[in-house]
């Protein structure tokens, strides 16, 4: 009786495939472009969704760079490899052929491209307008409009090569290992420019919040103090 033969992808071993400081970029865009786009109707937390899209705009340059000297499959030489082979990774996907190893799909890769270019352009143009430019401001609100629609594609791309692909595309990008060949693996998880990139942005933020109006600050002394009152008048009143 013939049984079906387990895909390359489930047949490898597990190795460190995602450095630490591409997971860490991933996640906080993920966290910055939520934010950002939360905020940005909001007039109170105007200061907030400023920082977390300058925020985004370094970890971008931060990701360019690391693209030349990071990991092997950080280097965007890795895989970017044009739409000719993209449309035949498509192909082969729906066509039912499983096409394994580490690293972005070649899809995948011209997705990754474009956002970080959208990205760009919605930091430029919304510093604009920020400082003035109605025409920007317009602007910014299309550009990221088609970030967030090229967000969705990428998540619908993901999920959609999880399931033909039959492995958990999410899971690498937490842990750092995936299924694939061991002279794929990488040696080092980087850790230590991983932290440096964490602490420049904590210090970005520990900076905007200084220079941050000083009604702003004041508003959440209040808060903190009119909570910090109302719970000690409920406990007066328990004892």
């Amino acid at each position: 009786m013939n049984t079906p033969s387990a895909s390359p992808a489930e047949t490898s071993p597990r190795v460190l495939v995602w450095d630490a400081p591409v997971r860490l970029f991933h996640w906080l865009m993920v966290a910055c472009f939520a934010g950002a786009w939360l905020s940005a109707e909001s007039e109170r937390f105007r200061l907030l969704h400023v920082t977390l899209g300058l925020t985004m705009v370094g970890l971008v340059v931060f990701r360019l760079l690391w693209g030349v000297v990071g990991t092997k499959h950080a280097r965007f030489a890795s895989f970017v490899r044009g739409p000719m082979a993209a449309w035949q990774h498509l192909k082969a996907m729906f066509a039912g052929r499983h096409e394994g190893g580490a690293g972005h799909n070649p899809a995948g890769a011209l997705a990754i491209v474009a956002m970080l270019a959208l990205t760009l352009t919605a930091g430029a143009t919304g510093w604009l307008a920020y400082t003035g430019s109605d025409a920007a401001g317009e602007l910014h609100e299309g550009v990221v409009n088609g970030l967030l629609a090229l967000v969705g594609l990428h998540l619908a791309g993901v999920l959609l090569a999880s399931l033909l692909g039959r492995r958990n595309l999410v899971k690498p990008m937490l842990t750092g290992r995936a299924q694939a060949r061991p002279d794929e693996g990488i040696r080092s998880a980087r850790v230590g420019i991983a932290l440096l990139v964490l602490a420049g942005v904590l210090g970005f933020w520990a900076w905007q919040w200084q220079q941050a109006p000083a009604p702003l600050q004041a508003a959440a002394g209040e808060r903190h103090a009119a909570q910090h009152g109302e719970g000690t008048r409920h406990r007066d009143h328990d004892d």
